[in-house]
């Protein structure tokens, strides 16, 4: 009886110090390890480590989840998910990427690649990924961007947007050259890209090679800085194929993104 009640009192001595840290995961963890510890003959540090390490997890997973929703990403889409026999060449790539050294060494990815291929998959992919190794992640199209570029400049607060930018891990530029970019706003999104250059990573998935960018941007000289800052430290990944989507429905492909005088993938 009066191991019982010393016991509920600890429960009781546990639960009000959980708070006062708040951790109140630490309850449960503490309660339902504390018969497996007397089970198997713990030491008191094994307890403490095993409960501790339990909402050291708990708090990782948790925060994992607000950065994944934070990242504003089209889709949840996972490596896991990804049909690996339609791009067989890539998975050694992405399966090193998928480690998260390119984020700390704050190297570039670009998938480039007909529609429908799986680019903007690998780049949520690999945004779920960062997030749950800690980064902060942040998701949009091209023509997102540029519009969040150009009503940041139009208020006088380009630099102050930039800036807060480069504290994310990874920003994600998907759908490169779908819409034509005008060239002042060419220049703002050259601004983010050159603002990243060197401390933080970006994803950036295009339709269209290296050598068509200097239309979509209006401007070559413009392209051609972006391009050399974007893959100087950078992973650039090829995807092949047909579309996904017209699998089963008698299309054999889509009309070519490419230019009558783009014969390759830059």
């Amino acid at each position: 009886m009066a191991t019982s009640k010393t016991s509920s009192e600890s429960v009781k001595q546990i639960t009000y110090l959980a708070a006062a840290l708040k951790a109140p995961r630490i309850v449960e963890a503490a309660t339902r390890l504390a018969d497996q510890a007397r089970d198997a003959s713990w030491t008191h540090e094994d307890y403490l480590a095993a409960v501790l390490e339990r909402e050291v997890s708990a708090r990782n997973a948790s925060g994992a989840e607000l950065r994944i929703k934070a990242a504003a990403l089209p889709t949840r889409k996972t490596l896991e998910d990804f049909d690996w026999d339609a791009q067989p060449a890539t998975r050694q790539q992405i399966a090193a990427l998928a480690s998260g050294a390119f984020l700390t060494e704050a190297r570039n990815v670009v998938l480039l690649g007909p529609p429908g291929t799986g680019k903007t998959h690998l780049a949520t992919a690999l945004g779920i990924v960062a997030a749950r190794a800690g980064h902060r992640v942040l998701f949009a199209t091209a023509t997102d961007w540029v519009t969040r570029l150009t009503d940041a400049h139009r208020q006088g607060r380009l630099p102050q947007e930039l800036a807060r930018l480069r504290r994310y891990g990874l920003i994600i530029v998907d759908e490169v050259g779908y819409l034509p970019i005008e060239q002042d706003a060419a220049n703002l999104f050259f601004q983010l890209v050159s603002s990243r250059y060197e401390h933080a990573s970006l994803i950036l998935t295009s339709n269209l090679p290296f050598s068509s960018w200097g239309n979509v941007f209006g401007d070559q000289a413009v392209a051609a800085a972006m391009i050399d800052r974007i893959v100087h430290h950078a992973d650039v990944l090829t995807l092949k194929g047909a579309s996904y989507r017209l699998r089963g429905r008698g299309i054999d492909s889509l009309p070519s993104s490419r230019t009558t005088t783009d014969n390759t993938a830059g």
